[in-house]
């Protein structure tokens, strides 16, 4: 079993930032993959970003250029910088662990 913690949500600007941390409860070096998911109100859950094992990333065309995912081994934790935020960026933000466990959700959002 993992348990994914969420923090660093809220309310925010357009334009303006905000990190996402996701702290697990077990090394994440035994995760070939983590990332993150969100969710709009109404709307199905969708891919944001992932990174690998070996630190590969991957965004949706959606995200690209303005967030950044990284993870730091030794705090069992994984972030997500997000820059220029926009309206559209305002859902619930999942911390996902190989596809298998997922956080609770933290919610962000962007005022115009």
């Amino acid at each position: 079993q993992v348990q994914l913690v969420e923090s660093g949500g809220g309310l925010v600007q357009a334009g303006g930032s905000l990190r996402l941390d996701c702290s697990a409860s077990r090394s994440i070096l035994s995760a070939n993959v983590m990332g993150w998911y969100r969710q709009c109100p109404g709307k199905e859950r969708e891919w944001v970003a992932r990174i690998r094992y070996g630190g590969n990333t991957d965004y949706a065309d959606s995200v690209k250029g303005r967030f950044t995912i990284s993870r730091d081994n030794a705090k069992n934790t994984v972030y997500l910088q997000m820059n220029s935020l926009q309206p559209e960026d305002t859902a619930v933000y999942y911390c996902m662990y190989t596809w298998k466990y997922w956080g609770q959700g933290t919610q962000v959002t962007v005022s115009s």
